[in-house]
């Protein structure tokens, strides 16, 4: 059997309580980053897809000139097949933002959270601005998350008002 001399059981000792001392939080503090980093992350991968969503809607958009979706309110001149396609894309709309604000949208953010939903708020703002897409807003929510129909009601409501 291997004997330990007291000084070097001593020094086992010390060592031991070195690591509980300042390794132990030293490690916890590590795991603690890693999973804040591996969260952003995750967040970041989340607000870059729902981003090249909106691209992808706004090539439809684009693809459908003929029913001014940018510029001016084309109601009245539109065609029923047009009126149709324009209620469509509506509706892929108001689907991205629902999942946008169900992925995105949280009481209270971050700085970092913050700036990425602002993005969002501001694309819902620009949609809601429209008189012809608040004219069909109350048929394309029927069904939808009760919270983000609450959000997109008073952004639309402030929209509103703001244009008159």
């Amino acid at each position: 059997m291997i004997e330990i001399s007291e000084q070097a059981r001593g020094l086992w000792e010390l060592g031991s309580y070195a690591v509980t001392v300042v390794g132990l939080p030293f490690a916890i503090l590590v795991f603690l980053h890693e999973q804040r980093k591996e969260r952003d992350n995750e967040d970041e991968a989340a607000y870059q897809s729902l981003s090249d969503a909106y691209k992808d809607f706004l090539k439809v958009v684009l693809d459908n000139a003929d029913l001014r979706l940018r510029s001016g309110d084309g109601r009245e001149q539109r065609t029923p097949e047009q009126q149709e396609r324009a209620l469509v894309i509506y509706e892929m709309l108001v689907a991205l933002f629902e999942r946008a604000y169900i992925v995105a949208y949280e009481p209270d953010m971050s700085g970092e959270q913050a700036r990425r939903w602002n993005s969002w708020s501001d694309f819902m703002r620009e949609w809601c601005h429209r008189d012809d897409f608040r004219s069909v807003l109350p048929v394309l929510l029927r069904g939808e998350d009760p919270a983000f129909v609450a959000y997109i009601e008073k952004i639309a409501a402030e929209e509103s008002g703001a244009r008159a």
